[in-house]
């Protein structure tokens, strides 16, 4: 049994009434006798049957919760809300479409518990073989390189979900529409050190994928300005004592 007194799942969900069940119990089976945990499905205000598949789900899991938006509100929001409600010190978050896979959480689990000491941690995923479309893999590859070169966030891959920090660590960070896309760049901000891990990726099984890459580019390079503008702007050597 790991020494985490208790880990909170957060996952923002947007229609995925095919997703959410299967991918519940991957997690119950993945961290069966490794810590204690709950899991926390956001729903951003679905149109198909999520919230009744999730409805379902939750009259024999225990361990979920659900919170729904009444108005869609995007990923980081989701995200937002469910860390904001987690009853865990330790926050992990993973894609609803079922392409993270939740046999990797212990794997960050454990390479937390190597490497934490007295400062902040922030594990990573990084998707070493991508099963999206040629196009999104590409896509993603510029993104990743440019966003790499200009914030120097020590990963190579932030655009995988899967990522294990404090809850703590989060609410210390600037909040914004799509700051899921910049979180360990914000992390080293505020002097966290990243490590990144090598994690499984599927492909999409059920349902079909809520983004289009144009958009995402260019709401990609407007937030890439504002987090170079959030880090240079940090206010250094603020260690203080009472």
């Amino acid at each position: 049994m790991s020494d985490f007194a208790y880990l909170s799942i957060v996952i923002p969900v947007f229609d995925e009434e095919e997703n959410v069940c299967p991918l519940a119990k991957e997690i119950v089976s993945a961290l069966s006798g490794i810590c204690d945990y709950e899991i926390i499905f956001v729903n951003d205000s679905s149109i198909d049957n999520t919230d009744q598949a999730l409805s379902n789900l939750k009259k024999e899991m225990p361990q979920l919760r659900v919170i729904h938006h009444l108005q869609r509100s995007g990923q980081s929001a989701g995200l937002r809300t469910g860390i904001l409600a987690a009853n865990g010190r330790i926050i992990v978050t993973l894609d609803g479409d079922g392409q993270n896979d939740p046999a990797d959480i212990p794997i960050l689990l454990k390479k937390y518990e190597e490497c934490r000491d007295s400062n902040h941690l922030m594990v990573t995923g990084h998707r070493v073989t991508r099963k999206d479309s040629r196009a999104k893999r590409y896509a993603s590859k510029i993104a990743n390189a440019v966003r790499s070169r200009l914030l120097r966030d020590d990963n190579p891959d932030t655009g995988c979900a899967l990522k294990l920090f404090e809850r703590d660590l989060f609410l210390k960070l600037p909040y914004f529409d799509h700051i899921h896309r910049f979180l360990p760049a914000l992390a080293k901000r505020e002097d966290c050190r990243i490590v990144v891990v090598p994690v499984n990726h599927r492909h999409r099984a059920r349902g079909v994928s809520k983004y289009a890459n144009f958009e995402r580019l260019i709401a990609g390079v407007i937030d890439l300005l504002g987090v170079m503008w959030l880090i240079r702007r940090y206010p250094k050597n603020l260690d203080s004592k009472e």
